[in-house]
């Protein structure tokens, strides 16, 4: 296990504070962040957020686990993290998964396009998955927070052409943030199948134009998961 201690800096995190039962819902959001395996956090008498300490697997680096960190509680409860309260703890190499000899399937961007009808937008978004295309659309109004919705509500479309309907995708939510002075999309989303549900939140920094990244951000949380998602 590594432990990772330049984030164990104390300090104020948020003017805010936060009840307990908000502690136990933001425990439980971020350990179904992607890599992340558990997560405690400690408070002051006043409800202010004074250290967060996660669990995670060694696929990512701290600061892009602690990016993701950030993102995710601020796109969810709207509560500004400052990145020295937290402390990661990564397991060994030995902790990931083993391999079966299969590949998981990954979905990769083939395009992205929004056409304008009046005060309507369509929103297209083709991915590939195992070498087969599939396309996802959506339709809503032409107001810049519904762009946002609709691109990633088309991105989930397009999985569930993959699944064959065998999953559900419900959008919770999707926002892009600003975080040392970086643009981050995040996008949070529950699989529905039909053992039950669970919620997943992925994060991508805005690279080329924030369609780009809101696909990106929503397959960063659901990638992981495409192994079995057509097995569920």
């Amino acid at each position: 296990m590594t432990r990772h201690s330049d984030h164990r800096t104390r300090g104020p995190c948020v003017e805010s504070s936060v009840t307990p039962q908000m502690v136990a819902d933001i425990e439980e959001t971020l350990s179904h962040v992607s890599d992340i395996r558990a997560a405690r956090i400690v408070v002051s008498p006043e409800g202010v957020i004074l250290e967060i300490h996660v669990l995670a697997l060694p696929t990512k680096t701290a600061k892009q686990l602690a990016r993701d960190i950030e993102s995710t509680i601020m796109a969810v409860y709207g509560i500004a993290i400052d990145h020295k309260v937290i402390s990661i703890a990564q397991l060994g190499q030995e902790s990931l998964p083993e391999s079966d000899g299969h590949s998981i399937p990954r979905a990769r961007i083939v395009s992205i396009q929004a056409e304008v009808s009046g005060v309507q937008v369509s929103v297209t978004v083709v991915l590939e998955v195992e070498g087969e295309p599939y396309s996802g659309q959506a339709i809503g109004s032409n107001s810049r927070t519904e762009r946002k919705r609709l691109v990633a509500l088309a991105t989930l479309h397009a999985l569930e052409q993959y699944t064959h309907a065998l999953v559900a995708f419900a959008l919770e939510d999707v926002q892009v943030v600003e975080l040392g002075g970086e643009k981050v999309a995040v996008s949070c989303v529950t699989i529905i199948t039909s053992l039950g549900e669970q919620s997943f939140s992925g994060s991508a920094l805005v690279r080329q134009n924030e369609k780009d990244s809101i696909v990106r951000a929503t397959l960063d949380a659901i990638n992981r998961r495409m192994g079995f998602l057509t097995t569920s």
